[in-house]
């Protein structure tokens, strides 16, 4: 028996390394293209003709042609104070509105997770400002605001709280008040996000860190946290992408104003591009826009990724 189990083993190694090897699939590039060439023709194709754009002193209504200016644009845009102005009031614009945006919906996402009643009508109720488009969300809320026939206002009168006051155009107040309304509509999709990570957390972990002794703020700390970190810091950068990037609740909440207390970097770029005719200026702000929210974005990460090595390498 045993000389023919060492011929066999040979034989079944030859087979093996004359089977064919699997090369790639070209065919599959032809399934890729239907959904690669419309991200081509309208996001690549645009975003390099927008930095080619950068190089040019392109206005709008000029006769002679496009010119090549190189970086001329981005040196006038280094000393442009209403630039950086702008920038700065994005940036308090994103960290104000993300900060509380994910606080409220990890506790509204903590608060649907639970075993309560109706908790399916709680969750639809909950996405509602998600489904509604960002010009009604503007609209909407300028009636909250309304200096005489805003809620709000009729609200702190009835309560002896003072005559109220007209939030969108008061230096102090608008910011806070746009800030306000952007928590507000952009809460649902932070919560879906947290939610479905809660729900991914095995119950098993739970059950056995109560069976310990364990709080609810140690169970939280010690298994809720740790399983939810990932989606949570996924869930924050991109969510300081999205609300830096904002536009249209702004525009129509305030249009930039008053005094340009409410112009995030995006207004102004559409002011410079749209009113003013300089495209080419505008599309220099495009660029500096992204360079700079990537460096942030990478620092970001950068600290998030090294904190939890950190903690993963104590734990």
């Amino acid at each position: 028996m045993t000389p023919v189990t060492d011929a066999r083993r040979p034989a079944r190694r030859a087979s093996g390394t004359n089977r064919p090897r699997p090369g790639p699939d070209h065919g599959a590039w032809f399934l890729v293209l239907p959904a690669l060439i419309p991200i081509l023709v309208l996001s690549v194709g645009p975003l390099l003709y927008g930095v080619s754009l950068a190089f040019t002193d392109a206005q709008s209504g000029r006769t002679e042609p496009t010119q090549w200016i190189g970086t001329l644009n981005f040196q006038d845009l280094m000393h442009d104070t209403l630039f950086w102005e702008s920038f700065r009031i994005g940036l308090v614009w994103a960290v104000g509105v993300t900060v509380p945006q994910f606080l409220l919906a990890l506790g509204l996402a903590l608060l649907l997770n639970q075993n309560l009643r109706l908790r399916w009508l709680a969750r639809a109720l909950a996405i509602v400002p998600w489904a509604m488009p960002e010009v009604v969300v503007g609209i909407m809320w300028r009636l909250v605001y309304n200096p005489d026939a805003g809620i709000l206002n009729e609200t702190l009168r009835d309560l002896g709280l003072g005559d109220g006051r007209d939030w969108l155009s008061g230096l102090a107040t608008a910011l806070p008040a746009v800030i306000v309304v952007g928590v507000w509509a952009g809460m649902p999709q932070t919560t879906v996000a947290l939610l479905a990570g809660l729900q991914n957390t095995p119950r098993e972990l739970h059950e056995a860190a109560a069976v310990d002794g364990a709080g609810a703020w140690r169970r939280f700390r010690t298994v809720t946290w740790p399983a939810l970190r990932p989606v949570a810091f996924a869930i924050t950068a991109l969510n300081l992408i999205w609300n830096f990037n904002s536009f249209a609740l702004v525009y129509v909440l305030t249009s930039g104003g008053p005094g340009g207390r409410t112009r995030l970097p995006m207004l102004f770029a559409y002011e410079e591009a749209f009113r003013y005719g300089q495209f080419g200026y505008a599309a220099a702000m495009g660029c500096v826009m992204v360079a700079l929210v990537s460096v942030l974005l990478a620092v970001f990460l950068a600290g998030r990724l090294r904190g939890g090595l950190k903690e993963g390498d104590v734990a």
